[in-house]
């Protein structure tokens, strides 16, 4: 009997608590979380896949996992509810010999080379699960079979500041990898991983082996697999990717990606018809903008009611701006209620918040002086009570 098998499957690392995004993770894993009005971060990876063929995907979970798993269920949004192949959810399970948490990425893997032999694939796409972007795969994968690589790592340009703080790499003319180092303090490059590997899967099978039996290894793709590879001489190659890339690691960097949605300029390019970002949109009732409601430069998502002010801001579904309330740079997360005479100025909201009437939470840049300005945060389920003052770069 043949085996059947695939060309290419996925990986997708969706497990990270994600505690710099402190509150927002505290019940929810960190792909899990709201973005963009209408999706969840791990929506973009799993698109990118879809858009690249690639039909089997193996989600590996871990922190506070009940939301994700309940999100994704059998992947019919993404088109990856399929008999052979489709998304599969994938938490640490027990073993004969050892019953082990994920000890790191590269374990993670490691612990499921079971379910990637069961696709016999020839290729191994690699994938974090907490990125915004948009990313032919199979363009990544036709590079790095005419360059006969065995890893190839996709590479963003990045700023010097940011470089210090992500796995850093130098290539020669060929974009062959001659030297990789993780978080360094000084960077001999700006180029930067994105978190997207491919590997030649009987390659990297042969080095997840190794690196479990090394007691010394913190079972890392960037710190350990990556530079055995290159120790090794193995045929390692940067992809370069010039799209729009963020890490949504920080309160920040979310509250920046959402407002890169209000953009005239599209740098997401949302509107592509013919690469779509697919999410689990559950039916709501239609958006109703009242009359006295003044909207601008905003997304509101489906089943919101507006009766105040919405400024540059990004309301996600089941949102309530009542008569009188002011939301300006914002990101609300569902189901949140901004009432009456309440003012909300560049913040980040959380899920099922109530916001009482006469609470003011942030502040707009402007009318900070002299002190350091920051977007304010509120976490999921919390109510701020009337006449509340929540300052710039508060966390409650």
């Amino acid at each position: 009997m043949i085996k059947r098998k695939k060309e290419c499957i996925a990986m997708l690392l969706a497990g990270g608590q994600g505690s710099r995004l402190y509150v927002l993770t505290e019940d929810t894993a960190k792909p899990a979380v709201p973005f963009g009005g209408k999706y969840r971060i791990i929506d973009f990876s799993l698109s990118n896949c879809v858009n690249s063929g690639i039909d089997t995907v193996g989600i590996l979970t871990q922190y506070q996992p009940l939301e994700l798993n309940g999100y994704i269920g059998n992947g019919q949004p993404w088109d990856l509810n399929r008999n052979f192949g489709g998304a599969h959810v994938l938490p640490p399970y027990t073993k004969t010999k050892h019953n082990d948490w994920y000890k790191g990425t590269a374990n993670a893997i490691y612990q499921n080379i079971p379910f990637i032999d069961r696709y016999n694939p020839e290729y191994v796409v690699i994938l974090s699960g907490d990125h915004i972007y948009k990313m032919d795969y199979n363009k990544m994968l036709q590079f790095h079979k005419e360059k006969q690589s065995e890893c190839t790592i996709a590479v963003i340009t990045v700023s010097p500041d940011d470089a210090t703080r992500m796995g850093i790499m130098s290539t020669d003319e060929n974009m062959s990898i001659t030297d990789f180092e993780e978080k360094p303090k000084h960077p001999k490059s700006l180029q930067a991983s994105m978190g997207v590997y491919i590997f030649t899967w009987e390659v990297l099978k042969q080095y997840l082996i190794a690196d479990e039996e090394d007691p010394k290894s913190e079972n890392d793709f960037g710190k350990n697999v990556i530079p055995a590879f290159l120790q090794d001489g193995r045929r390692l190659f940067a992809y370069p990717f010039d799209g729009y890339w963020k890490d949504v690691g920080t309160l920040d960097s979310l509250w920046d990606a959402n407002m890169d949605l209000l953009d005239p300029n599209d740098p997401l390019n949302m509107r592509d018809p013919s690469f779509k970002v697919y999410a689990r949109n559950y039916a709501t009732p239609s958006t109703r903008i009242d009359s006295g409601a003044k909207v601008s430069n905003s997304f509101v998502a489906e089943g919101c009611i507006i009766q105040g002010t919405v400024e540059h801001s990004v309301l996600y579904t089941g949102c309530l701006v009542e008569e009188g309330a002011v939301v300006t740079g914002t990101v609300l997360m569902p189901n949140t209620v901004v009432k009456k005479g309440s003012e909300v100025n560049y913040a980040i909201i959380g899920e099922q918040c109530v916001i009482e009437g006469g609470a003011k939470i942030g502040e707009r840049p402007e009318n900070v002086v002299g002190k350091e300005w920051g977007i304010a945060v509120v976490g999921h389920k919390k109510t701020v009570p009337s006449g509340s003052i929540v300052k710039p770069r508060a966390i409650v």
